[in-house]
């Protein structure tokens, strides 16, 4: 099977060649371990292997991004071009690559939204429950905009520690893209995307076939966990994504008597070699740099 490789060649060794198209992979670390360097690492490798730099969806939802676009520029020199997620969806413009092809949208920008379902009253559940449909119908036209024209590749960053993850907004509509959008063959996607219109649509959406299981998925997920043992001995709860994720990398802080670093494990790389030692890394000018 072609692997995905994330652009990073010690890691990529690690990983058997690389991360395996049509699964999931999780990255999990706390917060500025350097998962976003790594996603966008991954999503620029797309322009040399498949010639498409992948897309970055950020799920924040309390209206900071993850400064992709700072990154991208420095350390890839990418400059990011943004969905929005306001106003109405035109489902025809997904054919033209000009009005469809984007690298990056933040789904729940300005809205300050909180992240579990225990955060709202029934009210605001019902609030939101009409919000997310509309949510979910830009989703699915930014990432089917994005694969009729090449992408193979997606970065999903921003899903923030609750402490239960079923109670995660977030986490309910990543399980929503990553089932119903990722992992869906092309023309039930494009289905869900022009409904009474797909007929007249036919025709187009046959024409710019894609496969499904092509797709590569990097979940960047922020852990309450900051050191690397806390993660790797971190139990797993009903409702974790890590439970069905094909591949784990953690990413944390090791100790060394009065010296703090940077280490990564990949935990789980199923149905493939992988080198299961902990690697120190560190963040230079270019990106993650693994020492090892």
């Amino acid at each position: 099977m072609s692997r995905l490789e994330t652009g990073i060649p010690k890691l990529d060794a690690m990983l058997g060649g690389g991360l395996l198209p049509g699964t999931l992979t999780v990255v999990m670390g706390a917060t500025g371990i350097g998962k976003t360097q790594l996603g966008l690492s991954f999503a620029n490798h797309g322009r040399s292997q498949e010639g498409e730099a992948g897309i970055l969806f950020d799920l924040t939802a309390r209206g900071d991004s993850q400064n992709h676009d700072d990154y991208a520029e420095r350390l890839c020199g990418w400059a990011l071009t943004e969905r929005h997620p306001d106003g109405h969806v035109i489902p025809e413009n997904v054919w033209d690559r000009a009005a469809s092809r984007h690298d990056y949208m933040h789904i729940f920008k300005h809205s300050g939204r909180r992240v579990t379902s225990s955060d709202m009253d029934s009210d605001q559940w019902r609030e939101w429950k009409y919000e997310q449909a509309k949510k979910l119908d830009q989703a699915i036209a930014f990432f089917y905009g994005n694969f009729v024209h090449g992408v193979r590749r997606c970065v999903i960053d921003g899903v923030e520690p609750t402490d239960r993850a079923a109670d995660s907004i977030q986490i309910e509509m990543f399980e929503y893209i990553y089932h119903q959008i990722l992992r869906k063959e092309h023309d039930w996607v494009a289905r869900d995307l022009f409904r009474i219109d797909f007929r007249s649509n036919a025709e187009k959406v046959d024409r710019h076939a894609y496969d499904h299981n092509s797709l590569g998925c990097l979940l960047l997920y922020t852990s309450h966990e900051v050191m690397l043992d806390d993660l790797i001995t971190r139990k797993i709860e009903s409702g974790d994504l890590l439970s069905n994720a094909n591949t784990i990398i953690l990413m944390g802080k090791t100790r060394e008597g009065n010296s703090m670093g940077r280490s990564l494990h990949v935990a789980k790389h199923r149905g493939s070699d992988c080198d299961d030692s902990i690697v120190p890394f560190g963040i230079t000018s270019k990106g993650i740099e693994i020492k090892n």
